[in-house]
């Protein structure tokens, strides 16, 4: 049995692709999402080890610095179950009459993080549908059918 819960709201919405182009559908959407800042992740972290969480916190910022530094050269970085951190730039169209000029058509030099398939594939884990918290003149407050807590997996087994 799953010890993990994932809440989600059920919505209606207008089809723009597939078979079901124009035709009105449910869509599920992650909900009751919170935050764990930083410090509240270091202070987790530093439970399970002999650190405290200003070390943690230390050893961390460091190594995403010195990750950045290395991708910066334009190299890859492995970084653990994460994933890989590589670089990434947007580039212009330039007419082959012109000259390129890296300086003017490379722009915005970024890292890029391609995820680890497997550590960010939630497993285990069960669905409870909640009500949406409904905003003033939002028309999309989900659908009135069904129960408050569905945690069948009908229709589609995932996020």
């Amino acid at each position: 049995m799953a010890n993990k819960t994932l809440t989600y709201t059920l919505h209606q919405r207008k089809s723009t692709v597939g078979k079901t182009q124009g035709k009105m559908v449910q869509v599920a959407l992650p909900s009751g999402r919170s935050r764990v800042n930083f410090r509240h992740f270091c202070e987790r972290v530093a439970k399970a080890t002999t650190f405290t969480h200003q070390e943690v916190a230390a050893v961390l910022n460091y190594a995403t610095e010195i990750a950045k530094d290395i991708v910066s050269e334009g190299n890859m970085v492995e970084f653990g179950d994460l994933g890989v951190l590589k670089p990434s730039f947007k580039s212009m169209l330039v007419p082959v009459e012109e000259k390129f000029l890296a300086s003017k058509h490379i722009l915005k030099p970024v890292v890029k993080l391609q995820p680890s398939k497997e550590y960010f594939t939630l497993t285990n884990v069960e669905y409870e549908r909640i009500m949406p918290k409904t905003k003033e003149g939002n028309s999309d407050a989900g659908t009135s059918s069904g129960g408050a807590s569905d945690t069948g997996n009908d229709g589609h087994g995932g996020l």
